[in-house]
């Protein structure tokens, strides 16, 4: 095996390039070493899934209770739901700033995946990034978050959250109409001294924007695992 501490390493070499076979064919050395680092990152990956689940069945939950609540009786008042956007807004954010977490460990993991397991199993492939090992190295010298803000959010929108919210939605707006008919809905959607006229328009202006992160075009960042289209013939159909 090429020792990779020389001046002369070059990791697009062709013999850098079967390192994935050369490893796993050895019981020893830096084989067995990325054979322990690889496990402690699917450990990290678990547990920040886990934490990622923990932040849904919280939002999930509280949602409930809300909901129960509010319909209840006629006299509860119908700006609890908008709390619970709220509530719901701030474990997004939490999720977000978990999801990028998440992120580090789980590309670090595909790409031991992709460029060593694969390759060990069929060298004649070759591998998905030549100079992978380095990568691999700066990111263990100074790990950096991959996904921004913007893309953890529409993540986690996309996947959960813009569903938790879109019910919080209607069942807001029936509650202002279908569910109070002898008012005007507009005066049953004020609270307080705040018009209902002007609590409409920062909701709707709300939603519009959780729209927007949602569906807006961007760069995806975020290191993937499944490719959307029709299966391979991995296992016959039966």
């Amino acid at each position: 095996m090429t020792d990779s501490s020389s001046d002369e390493f070059d990791p697009t070499a062709p013999d850098q390039r079967e390192i994935g076979r050369e490893m796993v064919d050895d019981s020893t050395g830096l084989g067995s070493v990325m054979a322990h680092a690889y496990r402690g990152e699917i450990d990290r990956v678990g547990t920040w899934r886990q934490r990622l689940d923990e932040s849904t069945t919280w939002a999930v939950t509280l949602m409930a209770a809300i909901l129960t609540w509010a319909f209840s009786s006629p006299d509860n008042p119908h700006y609890i739901l908008l709390i619970g956007v709220l509530i719901v807004t701030i474990f997004l954010g939490i999720e977000a700033r978990r999801y990028r977490d998440y992120d580090v460990f789980r590309s670090r993991a595909r790409v031991i995946q992709e460029n060593l397991f694969a390759n060990a199993l069929d060298p004649s492939q070759g591998i998905e990034s030549h100079d992978w090992r380095a990568e691999l190295s700066r990111d263990y010298r100074r790990p950096t978050l991959k996904v921004s803000v913007y893309e953890a959010l529409a993540n986690r929108l996309r996947r959960v959250y813009l569903a938790l919210l879109s019910v919080l939605l209607v069942a807001w707006v029936f509650r202002i109409t279908a569910f109070a008919p002898r008012q005007d809905w507009l005066t049953t959607a004020g609270i307080a001294r705040i018009p209902g006229i002007g609590v409409v328009a920062v909701v709707g202006v709300f939603y519009v924007v959780l729209l927007g992160v949602t569906f807006w075009p961007h760069e995806r960042h975020a290191k993937g695992e499944f490719r959307e289209g029709d299966p391979d013939d991995w296992k016959e159909n039966r």
